[in-house]
Order: structure tokens, then sequence, then C-alpha cells
């Protein structure tokens, strides 16, 4: 807690302010329609100062920060506030004073990006940017005919085709929604309640605290969405557990970095990646969480399996039973995110309210369990720690990952309108000489490049921008082709030579990275074949219509993934090792065919 009394003032104004945000993202929710051009820009004026001001160092950066949110949120609210009079201007800036204010958006969309998420993103942005105004002087097809200069800029931010277009509506409506749902649940008991579950569920098998990990990862990972995130909670309490059994570090590191990853891909929430494939597709929520619940939990089965051969390797022992929660510890913390989840899941799928209606109604049940404790006894400052916290943390979460999608629309937008989308998907298919496979792992190596130094979702957004309509050209359904991506998108997670859930882990346990990468990869084989195993057996993602179908073809996997997981881990023989990764292959992919 702040101790001085101006740090004190200083602590409140921002949770008062993140309340503010808070409550306006809530009060969309129930509020009915707010015009887009009126939502969208006071959205980026409020998540501003968290991005640029609030954890910025002392000193220049906070003053310039300070600097940069100010002509932002001016610049936004002019836009909500003439937002009749830009609709009827239809894209198409008048005058140097509404250049300058466009100018003024997309400068401060960049810079906010930047300092949130480093130069990577900001720069193909930036490049994007110089396309769309310079493109005409490129030769060939690759030029454009070229766009006026305030036709283009003003389709980037006074109409519905750039920064204010339909992905930063999903941050706005339903991601903001999740990821405050997310912080007030982490803010109470919810997190030890996932560990005491995690514990009770498998602290006693061998190689228990490794399980332990993975099941706590699962859980926490998808509602945080972020695999750095889950690695630095998760692995805070997992990696010295591992540590004090006497696990090898570069195994204990691998084991979180790689459960840690799985969290994005983890039904019911999946971080935001999956509300943004419902706007990209236009498949209901409900379907994208069924078709990727097989997949998904594929995945943490591999992970399961090559933890049993790592502990038959290193004969490594369970959580002691003096150490595992007791029942009633173990009942009474998973109440605190059971309830919420039982709220979410059953307005969701049970009554059919609409994904961010459900969340609020989850946040409120969430909010109230702020006011208990697992020895129930009320305790004010911790209730109001635990207040602050929650709006703190969902402010600054809403910021990074709104400043992450207005960035992406920027890419977006260009590539719709100077038609370079299209152009990028006739050479991937022109290189793949119009097969569906060679396309795949084009697609696949552009994922992995782009994940390693852009995040998951704008990595997903821009990749599934250029190549997925290559790819359902080529006969994949939508939903198959964007999970596809979304799964590539996470490979750099774990891959070398820019893996951030590894580095995150080893660092935290001591450990060489590059020998955290590689025991990562060989336990997150799942991540790098799955998504070419729903490719060749489509069936696996037709759980909600076709659930005998979709079984058959995930057991299928299941025994593939087991081949291979033994193959790589527990058979340390080239031949052996080959031929058990051969047949897990031939399973896999043969299996389409029987």
């Amino acid at each position: 807690m702040p101790s001085s009394p101006f740090e004190r003032v200083r602590t409140g104004a921002w949770i008062a302010f993140a309340l503010l945000l808070v409550a306006f993202h809530l009060g969309l929710v129930f509020s009915g329609l707010v015009a887009n051009l009126v939502s969208r820009p006071l959205h980026m004026a409020l998540i501003l100062p968290f991005a640029l001001v609030y954890s910025a160092k002392p000193g220049w950066q906070r003053w310039t920060g300070a600097v940069i949110a100010a002509v932002g949120i001016a610049a936004a609210l002019w836009v909500a506030l003439n937002n009749q009079r830009l609709g009827d201007q239809y894209g198409f800036l008048e005058g140097p004073a509404q250049i300058a204010i466009a100018v003024a958006l997309l400068g401060v969309v960049l810079e906010t990006a930047r300092r949130a998420i480093g130069w990577p993103l900001p720069l193909v942005a930036f490049a994007a940017l110089l396309y769309g105004l310079f493109g005409q002087y490129i030769p060939g097809e690759f030029g454009h005919s070229g766009t006026p200069l305030a036709s283009f800029l003003g389709t980037l931010t006074i109409a519905e085709g750039g920064i204010w277009g339909s992905l930063t509506g999903v941050s706005v409506n339903v991601v903001a929604v999740f990821v405050i749902f997310g912080a007030v649940l982490n803010a109470g008991e919810a997190g030890l309640g996932f560990m005491n579950l995690a514990s009770a569920a498998a602290g006693r098998l061998k190689g228990g605290a490794a399980k332990v990990s993975v099941l706590s990862s699962a859980l926490f990972g998808s509602i945080s969405g972020s695999a750095s995130a889950n690695v630095a909670s998760t692995g805070a309490v997992t990696l010295p557990a591992m540590t004090r059994l006497g696990y090898p570090k570069r195994l204990a590191a691998a084991v979180e970095a790689v459960a840690s990853s799985g969290g994005q891909i983890m039904p019911p929430l999946m971080g935001a990646g999956a509300f943004v494939m419902v706007e990209l597709t236009g498949v209901p929520y409900s379907d994208i969480v069924a078709a990727a619940l097989l997949p998904a939990l594929l995945y943490f089965l591999a992970v399961w399996l090559g933890i049993n051969a790592y502990a038959r390797r290193f004969e490594l022992r369970g959580i002691e039973a003096a150490d595992r929660p007791r029942s009633r510890d173990v009942i009474v913390t998973s109440m605190f995110f059971l309830v919420p989840f039982a709220i979410l899941l059953g307005a969701m799928f049970g009554i059919g309210f609409t994904p961010e209606y459900a969340a609020a109604l989850a946040i409120l049940a969430a909010a109230v369990l702020l006011l208990f404790n697992a020895e129930f006894t009320f305790a004010p400052a911790q209730i109001a720690s635990r207040v602050g916290s929650a709006l703190l943390n969902a402010a600054a979460q809403v910021a990074m990952i709104a400043s992450i999608i207005l960035c992406a629309s920027i890419v977006v937008g260009v590539l719709s309108i100077t038609g370079l989308g299209v152009k990028i998907t006739s050479l991937i298919l022109e290189g793949s000489g119009g097969y569906l496979w060679p396309s795949l792992l084009l697609t696949a190596l552009a994922c992995l490049v782009l994940g390693m130094e852009v995040p998951t979702t704008a990595a997903y957004v821009i990749c599934v921008s250029v190549a997925g309509p290559a790819l359902m050209k080529l006969g994949l359904e939508p939903l198959q082709a964007h999970l596809f991506v979304f799964w590539y998108a996470i490979l750099s997670t774990i891959t070398p030579p820019v893996c951030g859930a590894v580095f995150i882990a080893a660092g935290m346990i001591g450990e060489n990275w590059l020998k955290v990468a590689l025991t990562a990869m060989a336990l997150g084989v799942g991540l790098y074949v799955i998504p070419l195993g729903m490719i060749a057996n489509p069936a696996l993602i037709e759980l909600s219509s076709e659930p005998l179908a979709a079984l058959w073809a995930a057991l299928r996997i299941a025994v593939g993934l087991g081949f291979l997981s033994w193959g790589l881990i527990a058979v340390r023989r080239p031949v052996p090792t080959a031929l058990a990764c051969l047949a897990g292959l031939a399973v896999i992919f043969a299996g389409a065919w029987f």
C-alpha cells in the first residue's frame, strides 16, 4: 500500500479513473445501442492514460506520456462529439484541421502500441501506412492505384474502416468486459482456488507438481489470455514447488511455459482471440468454443503424457500429503471461481444471453465475492485492497489489449483500402502451386515469424487477414482456417529464438533459456501438430454438430500424440525415436482415411 499522503492521493485518483473505465464498459452492456463513433473513441480516450502514464517511469517518460495521452484524448473526444457530422462525410476529411486530427490519432495509436508492447507491431502498421500513402509509385502488381489523402486518412480515422473498425468494436464491447471479469475474479480467492483444485486433483500423482502446473495454468490461462501473465502468476507458486521436489530446472520451467501457452487456446474464454474470431468469421461464440474444446484438451493431454515420460526418467515425486490442501480449503476456495463461472456459462449457454451480458452478470457475482475470504472473516482493509487491485488491473489489461487492437486495426484498414490483402493471397496461392498443404506450411511459417515479434492476437489478426482468404479458396471452412492460424500464432511463445513464455519461466527459475526451450518444444509438440491434425481430420472441430465423429477423430489424434510424446521424450535412441514419431504422424494424418 502507498505510504506517503501524496502516493495515497495518486493511487486513489487512479482507482477512481479505473472505476470510470470499468463503469463505462459495463454501462455499454446494459445501456443498449451506442453509436460506434461514440463508444469506440471514448474507449480509446479512457485507455490512453493507463497505457501511456500509469505504468510509465517517473520523469520524461511519464510527462511525454501525459502529453501524448492528452492529444489522443482530445482527438478521440472530438470524433465522439462530432460523430453525426462525420458520419455524413463518408470517410472524407474536410480541411487541414481534420487532416491534422487524423494524423494525431494515427500517431498516438502507433506510439501507444510502441510503449505498451515494443516496436514490431507499430513498425508493421507504419509500413502499412507508408504503403497506403506511396504504394501507387511501386511498379508491378504490388502497387496500387492511389487513394486521395483526405479519403485514405479519413477512412482510417473518422469512418469505421480503420481504428474505429470492427476489431475495435470487439475490444470495446466484448474483450474489455471479459478482461474486467478476469481481473475481478483474480483479485479475490479464485487464483488460490485454481491452485487448490489442481493440487487436490493431481498433486498425489507421479510428477504431481508438474501436473498441478498444467491444470492450474489451463484454468487461469483461459481467463488471462496471456502466456506471459500466466507464467508470472501461476509460476510464482508452481516453479518453487517443483524445485523443492527436485525436478530438473529446465523441465520445471518448460512445463510452466508450455502449460501457460495453452491457456490461450482453452475454452470457455480463450483470451481475446475467441471474440476477435467471432467478429472475423461471423460464427457464434458458442460454436467457436465447441470447435476449440477437443483440440485444446488434446494439447494438454500431450503435455500430460510428456510429463509421464519425464516422470519415469527422473523419478519425479508427487506432492506430499502434508503439503496438499485440505478438502475444506479446496471446496471453499473453489467456490470463488465456480460460482462466477457457473453464472457465466449458465447465462450464455443456458439462458442464451450474449457473451458480454453474461460476463457482466458474472462480474457482479465476482465483485460480491470480494467481500469474503476463505476464513469467512470481515476484513475492510483486505476488501478495499482487493477492490482497488481489481479496478487497477482491469484498467491496465484493457489498455494493453486495446492498444494492440487499435494498432492492428490500422494494418487491417490499409489492407482493405489498398487491396494488398488480395494480392498477398494471390502470392500465397502462386507460391504453393494452388495446393492446400504447401499453403498451410507457408501460412504456419508466416504466423511463427510474425508471432515472434507481435502479441498473439495481433499476429492472428494480421496473418488471417492475408492468408485466411487463400486457405478458404483452397477448400477450408472459415472456422478451420481461423483456428489453424490462431494456433500457429501462439507457436512463438515456446519456439526459439523469441519465446516469451520460455524466457520468463527460465528467468524465474534461473536456468538457461535454450535448454528450457528445447524441453518445451518436446512437451508442447501438440502445438505444432494439432492444427495440421484439424485439417486432416475436419471432424475434430465439429463437436456440436457431429459429436461421435469428433470424438473418434480426437481419439485417433490422442493415440498419435502418445506415440510422438513417447518417441521424443521417453525413447532416447535415434531409430526407435524416428519410428515412434513416424507412427504417431501416420496415425494422426492417415486416420482421416479410415
